[in-house]
């Protein structure tokens, strides 16, 4: 686990093991605010250690900014703590990650202590807001990534923990690239000083206007390709010649994944383009081969 000071009582950690995944910390007087729990159980744990033992604090509430496991499977190692998140999130968590964790725990014996804390407090509408000591936490929905998605804003340091609505790569499979293409420029246009992505480096100010066209770019190039493979008598084949860099990313992202998630973008979009205009049944087949291929 690697970990930085962001500015005054805020840091960033980051895994060494799974896809660069992020989480953060928050220090007040007296506690601490987590936002995001890292892949692995051993991880987290060390986060919490540095927390308790090298910044002095317990740890009392944790921010979930969407369901996946990689950022919340770790709740059940701050025990105690009070868990936030989007009403979506806490479904999600409910609905899927309760039976995800069971499944894993039969073939992964690091996460047999894992369990699921589902979020006490949430909100739909709007935005919450959390005072940490001199710091003004506010939680907004991001969605795009995934429908339940919010970002936290150190409003005092202009410091943005964004989630996975910003990455080295969007990533859309969960979501929706539309929604996504106006939530990215939603951020560029918040005046930030540092944007902490959900997975990968932190974004600094002189960065963020070439991220953010960087990767609307990105998006734009693989709703274009997907268009242009469905007219096409292979679309599959034609899509396979669409490599990442030809949209201006890198496949070493994300700790050697970039390729592989980009080939799940383009692969659920063209899926979506499906369902918008053929038969169920079509898409129903193109959903078994992709599943198959361990695409999707």
């Amino acid at each position: 686990m690697q970990h930085e000071r962001v500015s005054e009582n805020v840091y960033w950690f980051q895994s060494e093991v799974y896809a660069q995944v992020t989480a953060g910390a928050i220090t007040g007087t007296q506690w601490a605010v987590v936002i995001d729990t890292l892949a692995l159980p051993e991880e987290t744990l060390q986060m919490r250690q540095y927390i308790e033992e090298n910044l002095g604090m317990p740890v009392r509430y944790v921010i979930n900014t969407h369901y996946h496991a990689d950022h919340t499977w770790g709740n059940c190692f701050f025990p105690g703590a009070t868990v936030l998140s989007h009403s979506l999130c806490r479904k999600a968590m409910f609905e899927k990650a309760i039976p995800a964790l069971e499944t894993t725990k039969q073939n992964n014996p690091a996460f047999n202590k894992s369990k699921i804390v589902l979020p006490q407090l949430t909100f739909s509408q709007g935005t919450m807001t959390l005072r940490v000591g001199k710091k003004n936490l506010i939680l907004m929905s991001t969605p795009g990534h995934s429908a339940d998605g919010i970002s936290v804003l150190i409003e005092e340091d202009r410091v943005l923990f964004a989630g996975d609505a910003f990455m080295p790569l969007p990533y859309v499979v969960d979501g929706d690239i539309d929604v996504m293409s106006e939530v990215i420029k939603q951020i560029g246009k918040m005046g930030l000083e540092n944007i902490v992505q959900g997975h990968g480096d932190i974004v600094l100010r002189g960065e963020i206007e070439t991220s953010v066209k960087e990767n609307l770019a990105y998006l734009a190039c693989i709703r274009k390709a997907v268009k242009s493979a469905s007219k096409k008598k292979n679309p599959e084949d034609a899509l396979s010649l669409v490599d990442i860099e030809s949209c201006g990313k890198s496949r070493v992202y994300l700790g050697g994944l970039g390729e592989d998630l980009h080939r799940r973008n383009l692969k659920s979009l063209y899926i979506k383009s499906l369902r918008e205009g053929i038969s169920e049944s079509t898409v129903e087949e193109t959903e078994e081969k992709i599943s198959s291929d361990d695409i999707i």
